[in-house]
């Protein structure tokens, strides 16, 4: 397995040739970027990210929660789906292999039949590009009321019977409802990108990795006997102050579970 750590912007006063640097020093093999404005500035951090040896390998669409897959009003849904189209041309000129796509949004408005039906037909409209591009939409459990079980996530993905929907596993986001390695052992080889992060179950708070309630020796056992092995993105806040050594720590964290 290979780790990876999202990318925020450079702190004030810090380019992106010299952000991008920091993360390969600390010993990162990649990275996960956000869905930038412009294709441009996508296409310059994909340049540097190469040159300096990172690679991109997943891009987060960043309108799904706005304007969610899922909602019932088609000019809403057709936004959502254009959001999600944007962010697979900009993985594209990034380079990355992957899209982060939050299916649906269960709400007092939309039911959660609605919910599943019209977020299949959104995805189903996006796959001639994703076809076309070759990027993966890998779907993300997350706190959104829907696919709340690794049987339901199982089923949803092999309706597609389609090689380019998968599963963004989120360790961290499943300790609400479920357990990490009974999720693994289900969804197997459908994971192809997994979210590392750690949560208390009794305070029900995001912690720093490795202070919380995840049984991280069960979850990269789990992983390694269902074959995975790709990236490890850790998806955390970084320190108020000394982003640097937040890389660094992080980084850390990572070797510390690949070698658990």
């Amino acid at each position: 397995m290979k780790t990876a750590i999202c990318y925020g912007s450079p702190p004030e006063g810090i380019s992106h040739q010299e952000w991008l640097q920091v993360h390969k020093d600390a010993g990162f093999d990649g990275i996960e970027i956000r869905q930038f404005d412009t294709l441009e500035e996508a296409q310059e951090v994909a340049q540097l990210s190469q040159d300096i040896g990172l690679e991109i390998h997943s891009v987060m669409g960043g309108t799904h929660w706005q304007l969610p897959l899922s909602v019932p009003d088609e000019q809403e849904r057709l936004k959502g789906v254009e959001g999600i189209r944007r962010a697979l041309k900009i993985a594209s000129v990034a380079g990355a292999d992957t899209v982060l796509v939050v299916p649906g949004v269960v709400t007092e408005e939309v039911s959660y039949d609605q919910a599943y039906e019209t977020s299949q037909r959104s995805i189903a409209e996006l796959l001639p590009l994703a076809e076309e591009l070759g990027i993966t939409m890998c779907l993300e459990n997350v706190w959104n009321k829907f696919l709340l079980s690794p049987l339901e996530m199982r089923d949803f993905i092999d309706e597609f019977n389609h090689p380019l929907v998968a599963a963004y596993f989120d360790v961290g986001n499943i300790l609400l409802y479920g357990y990490p390695h009974h999720w693994i052992d289900i969804l197997g080889s459908r994971i192809k990108k997994v979210h590392i992060k750690d949560f208390n179950v009794g305070t029900k708070q995001f912690v720093g990795l490795l202070q919380g309630s995840v049984d991280y020796p069960r979850v990269i056992a789990a992983l390694r006997e269902v074959g995975y092995d790709g990236y490890l993105t850790a998806e955390l806040s970084p320190y108020s102050q000394f982003g640097r050594q937040f890389l660094y720590d992080t980084a850390a964290q990572l070797d510390c579970l690949l070698n658990c």
